[in-house]
């Protein structure tokens, strides 16, 4: 089995940043693409940024420019440093993965969330 556990979200005031962490544990063979998803009350989850197991990245057109994706491969972690925060940016951060845990077996894994308040 596998566990994605995110980290680091909180309360922040508008155009302050914010650095989150999603770390995977248990049986993993590799990690392929990893995900960053949001959602806030009364609206559908969003995915917000992707990283390529080589590290090709993709962002929503919301927050271009202002998060930044990276992993590292070693630490089985993906992060989303988040800066300029906006009000609107406030939801729960879902980390997203594809992973192997045998040279055959894939499967998409969530994690719990963390919440993410931009507010002052």
């Amino acid at each position: 089995q596998v566990q994605l556990v995110e980290s680091g979200g909180g309360l922040v005031q508008p155009g302050g940043s914010l650095r989150l962490s999603c770390a995977a544990s248990g049986s993993i063979f590799s990690i392929y693409v990893m995900r960053w998803y949001r959602q806030s009350p009364g609206k559908q989850r969003e995915l917000v940024a992707t990283i390529t197991s080589g590290g090709s990245t993709d962002y929503a057109d919301s927050v271009k420019d202002r998060f930044t994706i990276s992993r590292a491969n070693a630490k089985n972690t993906v992060y989303l440093q988040m800066n300029s925060l906006k009000p609107e940016d406030t939801a729960n951060y879902y980390c997203n993965a594809d992973v192997s845990t045998t040279a055959t077996l894939r499967r998409n894994y969530w994690g719990q969330g963390t919440q993410v308040t931009v507010s002052s």
